[in-house]
């Protein structure tokens, strides 16, 4: 009877909260500890990762990806230049699939630092993967066969969902919409929990109310077949208290400051590529 072999490993670049949150994802699905690494300079934050996970834990990032399977980089877009010229050497023979989740970094760029060869996969997640309820837009290059897009969705799509993006250019748009849409959706339950003490809620039940409605609402429109748009009609009486809001949100002018918002946040992620690429 023949042993199956040992699983290669999962090797991540950085220790940091969103690769906790798919360290967590892969051990939830049956990965054993054993088969993921993680590179992290801080000592403290290595003990921690190893007590609360049981993965291996490197202070060098050429010993984490020896054999690995995929490398997940996880580090800061800042830093993005540094971390892989350290890693040309350790990687030129195993070609193992790379999936950077930094938000700016292009493939094209990936491949200048790294080696044309590899297999990229530029992933956009976003910070609900802590809780699994992540979503997350990835893009391939050429070299990234089916077993590795399969092998990203499955990294990936652990911590939530993952819809892949044809077109790279469009990342910064995932990135404007998804990856940095968690802080819209709480600047907007901020308001309206700071509005409903104004009008004489106790803070902790306005803060109770505001979050299980804004729960309820995303479940709602995840979960079912309507769209936003007929959902908020549904809701919507002629003449009610929702009418009266929707309307001053309008007059407002929120959805010109949503076109905004997000135009401004898809332009920052074009910058934030241009400045990797002055070596800014």
């Amino acid at each position: 009877m023949s042993e199956h072999p040992e699983p290669r490993p999962i090797a991540f670049i950085g220790g940091g909260n969103m690769a906790r949150s798919l360290i967590a994802a892969q051990l939830a699905r049956g990965i054993p500890a054993a088969a993921i690494r993680v590179a992290e300079p801080r000592a403290e934050a290595r003990e921690a990762l190893a007590r609360e996970f049981g993965v291996r834990t490197f202070g060098d990032n050429a010993a984490a990806v020896a054999d690995a399977e995929c490398v997940v980089l996880a580090v800061k877009p800042q830093v993005m230049q540094q971390v892989c010229a350290g890693l040309v050497t350790p990687l030129a023979g195993s070609h193992p699939l790379v999936i950077s989740i930094a938000a700016g970094i292009r493939i094209a760029q990936l491949e200048q630092l790294l080696g044309a060869a590899h297999a990229i996969v530029r992933c956009m997640p976003n910070t609900p993967a802590l809780v699994g309820a992540g979503a997350s837009g990835l893009c391939a290059n050429r070299n990234a066969n089916a077993a590795q897009r399969a092998l990203a969705e499955r990294i990936l799509g652990a911590a939530g969902i993952v819809c892949w993006i044809d077109d790279e250019a469009q990342m910064d748009t995932v990135t404007a919409l998804s990856g940095s849409g968690p802080a819209y959706f709480f600047l907007l339950v901020e308001a309206m929990e700071d509005a409903a003490v104004k009008l004489g809620l106790p803070r902790d039940t306005a803060r109770a109310l505001a979050a299980q409605t804004c729960l309820g609402a995303g479940r709602m429109l995840a979960d079912g077949d309507e769209t936003a748009a007929e959902l908020r009609r549904r809701v919507t009486s002629p003449h009610g208290t929702t009418e009266a809001a929707l309307a001053t949100f309008e007059q407002g002018g929120l959805r010109d400051m949503v076109d905004r918002a997000l135009a401004a946040a898809e332009r920052r992620g074009a910058e934030m590529s241009a400045e990797l690429e002055h070596g800014a």
